[in-house]
C-alpha cells in the first residue's frame, strides 16, 4: 500500500507530467508489440488497454496505450482524457468524438468497441469512481482549466 500511495502522490507532481507523456506511452507501445499483446508495463500498477482509434483528421489508425477503469465485469472500460494534467486534451479523446467505433486490447484480446462521451449527471458519478480508483486525477483536474473529457466504452 504504501508503494501504490507513493507512485499516486508522484503521478500528481508537475514534475511527471511534463516527462511521463513522452516516456510511458512509448515504453507500452515497444513492450506490448514485443509480447504480441500480453503485457502492458504500465498495467502492473493500473489496469490497462491499448486503444486503436481512427485518425480524427488523417482517417489512420492510432494505437494508444491507456491507463482505464474496468466496469460491468470486463464489458465495459471508463477512460479519462487527462493528459496527465497538461492543458490540452489528449489526441486519442479527438479521435472517439470524431469516430466512437474503435478496438481495444484487453489482456491480450483484441475487442471492437463503442465509446461515448459522459456528460452530466452521468460523467459526476462516472467521475466519482475514477476519483476513488486513482486519486491522483483530481490534481490533475485541479491543474488545468478544461474539463477533463471522460468516455465510456463498451463492447459492440
Amino acid at each position: 500500500m504504501r508503494g501504490v500511495r507513493f507512485v499516486q502522490k508522484v503521478s500528481s507532481t508537475r514534475g511527471f507530467a511534463r516527462v511521463a507523456p513522452y516516456v510511458f506511452p512509448a515504453l507500452d507501445r515497444a513492450v506490448h508489440r514485443l509480447t504480441r499483446g500480453k503485457v502492458l508495463l504500465s498495467a502492473q500498477l493500473l489496469p490497462g488497454l491499448v486503444l486503436t482509434s481512427t485518425g480524427a483528421k488523417s482517417g489512420l489508425p492510432r494505437r494508444t496505450p491507456l491507463a482505464c477503469v474496468p466496469e460491468d465485469g470486463g464489458r465495459g472500460w471508463l477512460l479519462v482524457g487527462s493528459n496527465f494534467g497538461r492543458p490540452g486534451h489528449p489526441a486519442w479523446s479527438h479521435n472517439l468524438l470524431a469516430h466512437p467505433d474503435a478496438r481495444i486490447s484487453w489482456k491480450g484480446q483484441d475487442t471492437p468497441v463503442t465509446a461515448r462521451l459522459l456528460e452530466g449527471a452521468e460523467r459526476a458519478a462516472a467521475w466519482q469512481a475514477v476519483l476513488a480508483f486513482w486519486p491522483p486525477y483530481a490534481a490533475y483536474q485541479a491543474r488545468v482549466e478544461r474539463e477533463i473529457r471522460l468516455f465510456r466504452v463498451v463492447r459492440k
